[in-house]
């Protein structure tokens, strides 16, 4: 008997519960998603510069393709070109990404975005099978190639310490979410300035 009247009792607690959960679990499984979504990456850091966030929804679009996190996606083409489509540097590096032109097919055009960009994810997930998840050392190999890896910081060469330092930077500041990024704020004060403002007037800001 003390078993029945305590399951009666408990009859409009059921009740409630069952009219409530078609509430409840969309509502639980919406706050994993988006938690998940956040895990992911999601958009690139809001701090990065105008001309980068230009390319925000192409940056999404491979970071998808080619599975390569956005803002490390955004972090290189910060430093390379600061979303110049059209740059080359004295090396013969092309485009967002700077890639050399050893890396392209024959008949690619070095600087179509989407050609580039597929280029540049390709040469940052062969760095990662290189070196491992270190993003730092990622950013050092795709500056300086594999061979950074089994060189003491103090071996690299100059440019290579500076790219490391100032991607890894940009890229924690990415990944811990900030709104403002103080190396990238650095790096603009160092020289970057004048490369985004050639970006920006590529792009017609």
């Amino acid at each position: 008997m003390n078993i029945l009247r305590k399951l009666f009792r408990n009859i409009p607690l059921l009740i409630l519960t069952v009219l409530l959960l078609p509430t409840l679990i969309p509502a639980a499984w919406e706050g994993f998603s988006n938690l998940m979504d956040q895990l992911k990456g999601g958009d690139i850091a809001p701090f990065f510069t105008p001309s980068v966030q230009h390319w925000d929804p192409k940056i999404e679009a491979w970071a998808g393709i080619y599975d390569v996190d956005p803002n490390l996606l955004a972090t290189v083409m910060q430093i390379e070109s600061c979303g110049h489509p059209n740059v080359a540097s004295h090396a013969g590096a092309q485009g967002l990404f700077q890639v050399m032109p050893f890396h392209f097919a024959n008949g690619e055009v070095m600087l179509d975005p989407d050609t580039n960009a597929m280029r540049g994810a390709t040469v940052l997930k062969e760095c990662k099978a290189f070196v491992g998840d270190n993003i730092g050392m990622i950013l050092a190999c795709y500056n300086g190639g594999p061979s950074v890896a089994s060189r003491p910081f103090t071996n690299w060469p100059a440019e290579t310490q500076r790219y490391y330092l100032w991607g890894a930077g940009i890229y924690n500041d990415a990944y811990h979410q900030l709104p403002v990024s103080p190396t990238l704020t650095d790096w603009l004060n160092a020289g970057g300035r004048s490369l985004c403002d050639s970006a920006e007037a590529e792009l017609g800001f």
